[in-house]
């Protein structure tokens, strides 16, 4: 039992990473129908922003820890939100109208420019971080430990996910967002600025995935230029796995994967964790096409 519990946590941790990318896929596509195959390359962005700013802050004397903590956090987010707006206005709003297949390709060229311009500007080894927020807060006797990054990771994630179902659904930006995801002709008809509400939906994303980043940051203590491609691919079936296009069902989606590779992990080796997540996707949406969580769309005539 207390192998299960500890595995528990380990996957409800990663699955909150998860959830949090995810949402970014699921907000975009909500909206434009596109996939920003990018969104990967923003979170390992935000990962590297926020450890060029500690080691900032080290350099210049500021070691109080809450502190720079919350610094790390608002640079990150503000630099990914540029790079988000910045992804949209050229990878995806000229080509809005064009057929599917052309912001596809342009989206999955700026993921592999952002790739290789962040291992240019970085280099291609990979870049520790010493533990910044060391501790465990122990259970059963000390037989269950949750380290604190990882609790604040859970803690964190459940307070976004509270705060943007809020801000969907009781703010005029979240009216205007849904407004776009049913028509986008006829809401920019009614008054809303349809290229203002995309690009801040680019912008929201990309502040998600950066708290994404600081998060794997602060748990595994290293990264590199590469890890934006795997845990881009595995937001994206997070959120095909909750029904793309729901914000609860990407969190959902992010979780199950997340106890998945954890409990695979745990019991039967980490080598096939993969192979076993696609393989329950694929067997979701053989019985469930629209994923857990999705509605199938229904087109009036």
């Amino acid at each position: 039992m207390e192998y299960f519990l500890q595995q528990l946590i380990n996957g409800l941790s990663l699955g909150a990473i998860y959830g949090l990318i995810a949402i970014g896929y699921t907000m975009v596509y909500g909206i434009i129908g596109m996939i920003n195959f990018a969104h990967g390359e923003i979170y390992m962005i935000g990962a590297f922003v926020a450890l060029i700013t500690f080691l900032t802050l080290g350099s210049l004397g500021i070691t109080w820890v809450p502190l720079a903590l919350l610094v790390m956090l608002v640079s990150a987010m503000l630099f990914t939100a540029v790079y988000g707006w910045t992804v949209e206005r050229i990878a995806y709003r000229p080509l809005r109208s064009s057929p599917r297949l052309a912001p596809l390709i342009s989206a999955i060229g700026m993921s592999i420019f952002l790739q290789n311009y962040v291992q240019i500007l970085q280099g291609a080894r990979s870049k520790p971080l010493q533990p910044i927020l060391p501790g465990n807060l122990t259970l059963m006797d000390g037989a269950v430990s949750v380290s604190y990054v990882r609790l604040a990771t859970i803690v964190i994630t459940i307070a976004l996910m509270y705060g943007f179902t809020q801000l969907i659904t009781r703010t005029s930006l979240g009216r205007a967002q849904r407004a776009c995801e049913q028509d986008k002709k006829m809401a920019g008809l009614l008054g809303v600025n349809v290229d203002r509400v995309i690009s801040l939906t680019f912008v929201m994303g990309a502040a998600l995935a950066a708290v994404a980043g600081m998060m794997v940051l602060l748990i595994y203590g290293v990264i590199d230029f590469y890890i934006g491609f795997l845990a881009g691919v595995k937001a994206f079936t997070a959120a095909v796995l909750g029904g793309i296009g729901s914000l609860p069902g990407a969190m959902l989606g992010g979780v199950v994967i997340g106890l998945i590779e954890a409990f695979w992990s745990g019991y039967m080796g980490s080598e096939w964790k993969d192979v076993a997540t696609f393989t329950i996707l694929v067997l979701v949406l053989i019985f469930r096409p629209t994923g857990l969580l999705g509605r199938p769309e229904i087109e009036k005539v």
